[in-house]
């Protein structure tokens, strides 16, 4: 087999193998075909690779040599199919498993060692609580990051064709080593997910009358907590060392609270310089958040409109908040419960709150500032 590419061969051109046709594989199938790429779909599951052939993400049996194979099956097959895409093919293999270090070790245990100069592992962070074919999206990846993480022997050709892929998705790209790519979704990804899924596993036993106090904060943080369990012990099982230091960080800041609220002061207070000391931590990791488009964090002031629970008034809030001139940078929606309304929350920049104020309240709607 070839153990180099072109630098004539960067040029993304097709076909492109997609291996594995969940909500990832056939999204990246959806945005290729539309770009006219050539893509051949292949699943363990034959009905998942029918299903995505036909929203349109490619075609179950292309008998060409694929340029670039992407791998995106669960995590603890992703290494034993890349090794056997680089035997099989000449392509270049590149996969979407969020974990790299196992993938690669893996990959390195099972192919040929010239061989893994054409893999070049990425991960597109870009996904949904949903799953399977029919979850995909051609515009899943407009203006998500696609990390890059090639090896100490990938070739920089593979690296470019993959950076191609990231591209031809709507992605922009950023190129990190596997470690730190490991510590950086455990930070941003795996490590949310625990906290949801443990925050939401304290409401199973609530009382009904407890869960209908519920709003938009709890909904906020459980919301990936509806995540597929199988796929997500994988994730975090690979991902185990970057995962546990943090973990530990989290257990010393709880034991930290916990010690805080035991102690009382003569008035019966609890000590609340502790508290605020997390609360405050919490704000400044909070703001480095990036905003949209990867654009640094910026202030928003939050605009909250009543809005009927009917067809088409959504429609007429977005129509009459741009007659305003506003540019809403973000939205959330909070239903009331028993009640045949809810809260629209239109984040502003600040110059922008008294005009959308405004046109909203001459058009009559509820406005709370």
């Amino acid at each position: 087999m070839k153990d180099t590419v072109s630098d004539s061969m960067n040029e993304l051109r097709g076909p492109v193998r997609i291996v594995g046709t969940g909500l990832i594989g056939t999204s990246i199938g959806l945005a290729l075909t539309r770009l006219g790429v050539v893509v051949e779909l292949v699943d363990g599951d034959p009905d998942n690779a029918l299903m995505a052939e036909r929203i349109g993400a490619g075609a179950r049996l292309v008998q060409l040599e694929p340029q670039l194979v992407v791998v995106a099956v669960p995590p603890d097959h992703v290494g034993a199919v890349i090794a056997e895409q680089l035997a099989q093919t000449d392509a270049v293999v590149t996969d979407a498993a969020s974990v790299k270090g196992k993938p690669l070790a893996d990959a390195k245990a099972l192919a040929e060692a010239g061989d893994l100069a054409r893999y070049v592992g990425s991960h597109p962070m870009a996904g949904s609580e949903r799953n399977g074919p029919l979850a995909g999206r051609a515009d899943l990846f407009e203006g998500a990051t696609w990390a890059i993480t090639p090896h100490e022997t990938s070739d920089p050709a593979a690296v470019e064709l993959v950076r191609r892929l990231a591209e031809a998705c709507g992605a922009r790209t950023v190129e990190l080593s596997v470690p730190d790519h490991d510590l950086a979704v455990a930070r941003v990804s795996h490590l949310p997910q625990l906290m949801s899924s443990l925050a939401a596993g304290t409401l199973v036993d609530a009382p009904a009358e407890h869960l209908e106090l519920s709003g938009q904060g709890v909904r906020d943080v459980t919301r990936i907590a509806a995540s597929d369990p199988g796929l997500w012990t994988q994730i975090v099982a690979a991902n185990s060392p970057a995962l546990s230091g943090l973990l530990e960080q989290i257990r010393d800041e709880l034991d930290r609270l916990l010690i805080a609220l035991s102690k009382e002061k003569p008035n019966g207070n609890y000590p609340d310089d502790e508290v605020t000391a997390v609360l405050r931590r919490g704000v400044s990791g909070a703001v480095r958040v990036p905003g949209k488009h990867g654009t640094p964090h910026i202030e928003l002031v939050p605009v909250l409109v009543t809005i009927p629970d009917r067809p088409g008034q959504l429609a007429r809030l977005f129509a009459d908040a741009a007659a305003s001139g506003a540019n809403v940078e973000d939205l959330r929606i909070d239903h009331s419960p028993g009640r045949p309304v809810g809260e629209v929350e239109l984040a502003v920049k600040p110059a922008s709150v008294e005009q959308l104020v405004e046109v909203l309240t001459e058009r009559g709607w509820t406005v709370h500032r």
